[in-house]
C-alpha cells in the first residue's frame, strides 16, 4: 500500500526557467519539509518542499487560500494535482 496523500491544491502556472510549479492551495496549508506528490496526466513527482514564495517572499507556512510559488525537481503542468503526503 502507498503512502497516504490529501490533496491540497493544483499547479496553475510553471516556470521553466526558473524551475517554479505556482500553486492555488484550495484543500490544506503547506509547510517547508513537507513531502507533496505533483500528478497529472504526465506528471508524477514526489519531493520535499524546501523553497515556497508567496508573492516572492520566503514563507515557511503557507495557509488554504494562498497562491505559492514552490521550486520543482521536473517539469510540471497547469492543471496537476498537489496531494501532501502523510507521514
Amino acid at each position: 500500500m502507498g503512502l497516504a496523500e490529501n490533496l491540497v491544491g493544483r499547479v496553475v502556472n510553471y516556470f521553466s526557467k526558473i524551475g517554479v510549479a505556482a500553486i492555488d492551495l484550495n484543500e490544506g496549508e503547506l509547510r517547508l519539509g513537507d513531502m507533496i506528490h505533483i500528478k497529472g496526466s504526465t506528471t508524477d513527482l514526489t519531493q520535499p518542499v524546501d523553497s515556497m514564495q508567496i508573492n516572492k517572499v520566503p514563507v515557511t507556512v503557507a495557509e488554504k487560500g494562498s497562491s505559492v510559488g514552490i521550486k520543482v525537481q521536473g517539469r510540471v503542468r497547469p492543471g496537476d494535482q498537489v496531494y501532501k503526503i502523510l507521514q
